[in-house]
C-alpha cells in the first residue's frame, strides 16, 4: 500500500475519478429538469436532410453520461502516476478537464436544441450552447493545467518559503505586531461548487433563466463563504467573511489564550461563519486553526490556513493579548458576528 501511495498522486486520484462523476451527475440532473419540453425519441444524429437517428430519453442520459465519466477517467487518470513527467501529467489533467466538458457540451447542446418541439425530426444542435459550452472547456481546460500542482514533493517555491519563514523568525519585528492572512478552502472545493451551479445555471439559462441566476447566486455565496481575511494587531483580532464581511471583532485585552489546534469543521456546525451558544468559529476547512479563550468565557476558532500559519497567527495572537493586558487594557468591547464591512 505505501508502495501505491509513492507512486501515485493521491489528491489528483481523487479529483480524477470524482470530477467526470460529478459532471454525469449535473448532466443527469439538468436533463431531467427538462424532461417534460423534450420529444421522445430524441434526435442523435443528423445529416444535411436532417435528423436520422433517434434514441429514447433514459438512453440518451445514459450512454451520455457514460460517456462523460469513461472519457474523463480515461484521460484524468494519466495525470495520476508520479513516475510520468512533470509537464505531461499537467497537459492531461487539463486535457482531461476540457475533454469532459466538452462531452457535456455536445450533450446539452443536443438537449437543448430540442426544447419545446414534438417532432425531434426537425431538431437541430443549439449552435450557441456549443459554442459557448466549447469555448469555456478550452479556457477552463488550460487554466486547469496551470494551476495543477503536479510535483508534491519538495521544490525551490518551497525553498523560497522556507527563506522567508526562517527571515521572519530571525528578524522578529516583522511579525511582532501584526499578521495579515488569507484563508480559503481548497481550490478542488470551489472547482466542485462550480461544477454543481454553475454548469447547471449554463444549462438552465435558456429554459429557467430565474433559476439560473439563483444557482449563480448561490455558488457566489457559497465561495464568499469559504474565504476569509484574518487581521491581528495591537487592538486584537478581526476576521472578515469574504474579506468584506466583518464576522469577528476581539479586543487584545479580551483575549485570555490562543492555542494551534487541529480543528474539526463539523465540530462547530460546518464551513463559513457559525455561532453555538458561547461558541463562534469562521472555518474554511478542517485542519490547522486557532482556539481562542476570551476573558469573558467564550470560545473562538478561525481557520489558519497552513499549520506554519495558525502556529504564527496563535504566537502573535498570545502576544499583543499579553501586551494589551500589560498595558492594563479593558477587556469588554469588540463585536460578535457583525456585519459591518471593513
Amino acid at each position: 500500500m505505501r508502495k501505491i501511495r509513492d507512486s501515485m498522486d493521491l489528491r489528483a486520484l481523487r479529483f480524477a475519478l470524482g470530477f467526470p462523476l460529478v459532471l454525469a451527475a449535473a448532466f443527469t440532473v439538468c436533463a431531467l429538469l427538462v424532461r417534460a419540453d423534450l420529444p421522445e425519441p430524441l434526435a442523435v444524429r443528423w445529416t444535411g436532410a436532417g435528423a436520422v437517428d433517434f434514441a429514447p430519453f433514459p438512453a440518451v442520459v445514459g450512454v451520455g453520461s457514460g460517456l462523460i465519466v469513461l472519457f474523463g477517467w480515461a484521460l484524468l487518470l494519466q495525470a495520476v502516476p508520479l513516475s510520468r513527467p512533470v509537464l505531461m501529467r499537467r497537459i492531461m489533467m487539463g486535457l482531461g478537464f476540457s475533454v469532459s466538458l466538452f462531452v457535456a457540451t455536445v450533450l446539452a447542446a443536443v438537449l437543448v436544441g430540442q426544447v419545446g418541439l414534438t417532432d425531434a425530426g426537425a431538431a437541430r444542435l443549439d449552435v450557441s450552447v456549443l459554442a459557448l459550452g466549447s469555448g469555456a472547456a478550452v479556457s477552463l481546460g488550460v487554466i486547469m493545467g496551470f494551476v495543477f500542482k503536479a510535483d508534491e514533493r519538495w521544490s525551490a517555491d518551497d525553498d523560497a518559503a522556507l527563506r522567508a519563514a526562517l527571515d521572519r523568525e530571525q528578524d522578529r519585528e516583522l511579525a511582532t505586531d501584526s499578521v495579515r492572512l488569507w484563508v480559503h478552502a481548497r481550490s478542488s472545493v470551489f472547482v466542485m461548487i462550480g461544477l454543481a451551479t454553475l454548469l447547471p445555471a449554463a444549462l438552465l439559462s435558456v429554459a429557467a433563466p430565474w433559476l439560473a441566476a439563483l444557482l449563480v447566486a448561490v455558488a457566489v455565496l457559497a465561495a464568499a463563504f469559504l474565504v476569509a481575511r484574518v487581521l491581528v494587531d495591537r487592538s486584537g483580532l478581526r476576521v472578515y467573511a469574504g474579506g468584506v464581511l466583518r464576522v469577528i471583532d476581539v479586543p487584545a485585552a479580551a483575549i485570555d489564550a490562543a492555542a494551534l489546534r487541529e480543528i474539526k469543521a463539523a465540530d462547530y456546525g460546518g464551513w463559513g461563519y457559525r455561532r453555538r451558544g458561547a461558541n463562534q468559529a469562521m472555518l474554511v476547512s478542517s485542519g490547522p486553526g486557532v482556539l481562542i479563550d476570551r476573558s469573558d468565557g467564550r470560545r473562538l476558532a478561525v481557520s489558519g490556513g497552513s499549520a506554519a500559519s495558525a502556529e504564527n497567527l496563535a504566537r502573535v495572537l498570545s502576544r499583543v493579548a499579553a501586551r494589551a493586558r500589560r498595558a492594563g487594557g479593558s477587556p469588554g468591547g469588540g463585536t460578535q458576528g457583525g456585519g459591518t464591512p471593513a
